[in-house]
């Protein structure tokens, strides 16, 4: 079987399973298999592919069309350029997540440390790091088995760099000491009720630890805003990735806690993304 025709079949199964990228799973599918490049299909669709890989390539594609994410079987996904390792333990970090990057690294000056609530992978705390100088980075989770693959993140992209960093275990501040300049989260943010309406790579595949917001998905900006004065520096900032219609409730839950100069930031789809703001009280 050619390369194309190969491709030709991954694409028609997944379109039969009903999943919208189809094309390009199929063709990231088949570059994975084979370790090829996306110019392969047009200047050498009609190579033959070896049966070992064209039996490798079927079984893919029937996981994936089981609605398993293409991340998951692949084993990575790619966040501000660079390649992260990722499992069914940890969230996939995803494009509107950059947003959130980008706007701390605007105000993110060498040595300053970060403190990065509900890490996950740690995407977020590693690109912060990666492309900063001198920082000191800590990265927290509940659950053990994310921090693993957060470690194993930082081993691969850290690696050779004399980066202060820790991801440490804890339900949000409990194991946390010391004062950051920011802090910064995408934490849990669906309300309950809603995960049961998300498409199945996300209910069934991805950890509800990293989904579920509670009632109203609120539950974790009301906590770690209340925390956070306690852990910032006089006029640090704290960072929220948000749900597309939570900015005004995040914004006002951040003014109760004694933030000021709170500020909402669209995604690329003109989307309510991040909310930030500077903590001005008295920090205990």
């Amino acid at each position: 079987m050619t390369y194309k025709e190969c491709y030709l079949q991954g694409q028609e199964a997944l379109t039969a399973a009903g999943i919208e990228e189809a094309p390009l799973d199929a063709r990231l599918l088949l570059e994975y298999v084979c370790g090829t490049s996306r110019n392969d299909l047009l200047v050498h669709g009609d190579r033959e592919v070896s049966e070992d890989n064209r039996k490798r390539y079927e079984e893919i594609i029937s996981k994936r069309a089981m609605r398993i994410p293409l991340q998951h079987i692949t084993g990575v996904q790619e966040f501000m350029g660079l390649e992260f390792r990722v499992s069914d333990k940890v969230l996939i970090p995803r494009q509107d997540t950059e947003i959130l990057v980008e706007e701390v690294l605007r105000e993110l000056h060498d040595g300053m440390r970060i403190l990065d609530m509900c890490t996950g992978s740690g995407c977020i705390l590693l690109s912060l790091l990666h492309y900063s100088n001198g920082c000191e980075g800590i990265g927290v989770d509940i659950s053990g088995e994310a921090l693993q693959v957060a470690e194993q993140n930082a081993e691969a992209l850290l690696n050779g760099r004399e980066t202060d960093y820790r991801f440490i275990q804890g339900d949000l501040f409990e194991a946390v000491d010391g004062k950051f300049d920011i802090i910064v989260s995408n934490p849990p943010y669906i309300p309950s009720q809603v995960i049961p309406t998300l498409m199945p790579e996300v209910q069934q595949y991805e950890p509800m630890l990293a989904l579920d917001g509670s009632g109203d998905g609120l539950f974790f900006y009301r906590k770690i805003a209340e925390e956070s004065g306690k852990y910032l520096n006089k006029g640090g900032g704290i960072y929220f990735e948000i749900g597309h219609d939570q900015a005004e409730c995040v914004s006002n839950i951040l003014a109760a806690a004694g933030f000021t100069e709170i500020e909402t930031v669209k995604d690329y789809a003109g989307l309510d993304r991040v909310v930030y703001a500077t903590y001005v009280g008295n920090a205990e």
